[in-house]
This record gives structure tokens, sequence and C-alpha cells, in this order.
């Protein structure tokens, strides 16, 4: 029934250190989803300290969803947007885009704390370079259900008869979830690739028991049946298999390395669409000696 079990590694993105579960060295992908970072807790400072400057990607999609907290997006399209517990932010970056998240001026409380995650979804190689886009959804759009003691919120895609208003150019499903202590749940089989990770609580499927901090990656069309050994919070993410490998380097996702070559050499040349007055960027990883793992959002 269990195909992986991906344990979190911890990771540094520059402004605070992220929770890594994708990629993973045998797992490059769950559906279409290529990278997924867990933030916080983090108790919010007013200063600059936690805000992640301009920086580019191409090839995918981001997804930022969190749980307490809230962000800034700017982009090179001009775009403004403060995303609030529950809302969905989905960034296209296609051909190329530029973007900050800053939680310095996106009014948080004294005290507050930013928890979330950010995940990147491959784009359809007919799509990759695609024109950029940026789309929010506040929290009231997105459908919930509850049904004997399980609750969801679908982020993206379809989920048990309930569909998402976020449009995404891959078939991806993505949904908070979660489960009364005692009781089971079964994935639909109709989901190629499933993945659950755990935010808090106790999982037992397959005659193993996973804490938080694990991504469960269950077999293509086998039986996927989970049961809260405690009350159980966690996020379902999946789809359709990608169709090709996707090369990744940095924040530049694509079917090609020559893609990712010219993005690489694009950045360092400035030749990306910058964000309008904004100031300061993250400079490519050999610039300033940084891991080309250690992606900004």
């Amino acid at each position: 029934m269990i195909e992986i079990v991906i344990p979190f590694r911890s990771a540094s993105i520059g402004a605070f250190d992220v929770k890594r579960i994708l990629p993973f060295r045998k797992r490059r992908s769950v559906g279409p989803f290529v990278f997924v970072d867990e933030m916080g807790p983090i108790e919010i400072v007013r200063d600059g300290s936690l805000d992640v400057l301009s920086h580019p990607h191409i090839g995918l999609a981001t997804v930022t969803y969190l749980f307490s907290g809230k962000m800034t997006h700017r982009d090179s399209l001009g775009t403004i947007q403060t995303i609030t517990p529950g809302d969905v932010n989905l960034m296209t970056a296609g051909r190329g885009i530029v973007h900050s998240e800053r939680v310095s001026d996106a009014s948080n409380e004294p005290g507050d704390k930013l928890l979330g995650l950010q995940t990147w979804v491959a784009l359809p190689e007919k799509d990759e370079e695609c024109d950029p886009d940026f789309a929010h959804h506040p929290k009231e759009e997105l459908p919930n259900f509850s049904q004997d003691g399980f609750e969801a919120k679908v982020i993206l895609g379809s989920f048990l008869g309930k569909s998402s208003p976020v449009k995404t150019r891959s078939t991806t499903v993505y949904a908070e979830c979660s489960l009364d202590s005692g009781k089971t749940l079964e994935l639909p089989r109709d989901i190629e690739e499933r993945g659950v990770y755990i935010l808090s609580g106790a999982l037992h499927a397959d005659g193993q028991a996973f804490e938080a901090g694990n991504l469960v990656v269950f077999a293509a069309e086998s039986e996927a049946v989970i049961k809260a050994e405690a009350d159980l919070k966690f996020m379902l993410l999946g789809g359709d298999r990608l169709e090709k490998p996707r090369q990744m380097w940095w924040n530049f996702v694509a079917t090609s390395q020559e893609l990712i070559d010219n993005a690489r050499e694009d950045w360092r040349r400035g030749n990306f669409t910058a964000i309008p007055k904004e100031t300061g960027f993250v400079p490519l990883p050999e610039d300033n000696n940084r891991k080309p793992s250690a992606q900004p959002f």
C-alpha cells in the first residue's frame, strides 16, 4: 500500500529555515508536485528578517498556503497581494517571472507566528513557456466539507466530489484535511499519485505508524486506508504523474537543461523583468556561495 515514506530535512532559504520534503533523492515528485516546504512556526518580528527578496522562477506554478501569519506577494506583473491564512496564491511562472514574499509589511500583529506551506507544481511540457500569471483566491471561495469525523478544504483540483475554483494547468489534487482520533479514511484510487504530509497528530497505515513531518506516498491504484492514531491534520497532495522527469536547479524547473541554463544566464545578466519599485534581489547561488538546493520561495 505504501510506496515510500519521505521524512523532512532541515534547509535554509536565507531568510529562515524550513522543513523540506520534496524533492527527495529517491522520489523527485508526487503527481506534478516537485517541491514542498513547510515553514514555521516562526515568531514574526517587525524588521525584514523574514522577507524573501526578488528572485526568478520558470516552468512551474507556486502555491502559497498559510495557517497563521500574513505575507505580501509582489511580482514582475505588477501584482501586490497580501495572503492571509486559508487563502491561496497561485503564481504561474511559465517562461519567467520575478517575485518577492515580505512579512515585514503585511500588517502582522505583535506575537503573530508565520506557519504555512510553499509548494511548486511543474507545468505540463506544452505549457512550461506560457505567459506568466497570478491568481488569488480568498478562503471563502474554497469548498469545505465534513463527514463522520473527517473534514477537508479543497485547495486545488477535485477531491471526494468537491472541486476548487483555482484553475491549474496540471491535473492536481491538494487539500487541507483533519481526521478525528480513531477514525479511518480511504483515499480515492482515481488520484494517480497520492501523498499525505502529516502536519500534526499520528497516522497509521499499512501496519505502520507515522508522526508529523513525514510524507507518506501510496502506491498507484492500490488501496490506501489511513487511520488517525491521534487527532490528525494533514495535507493530501498529488495528481497525474508527470509525462517526463523534470530538471531542477535553484528556482528553475524545466524539461530541458537548456531552458535552465538560459534562465540562469538571464538572471545573471538582469534580463528578467523586474518588480516595479522594488529594490534588492537574491543572487544566483554560485554568485553568493550558496548551494543550489537552498531555494527561496
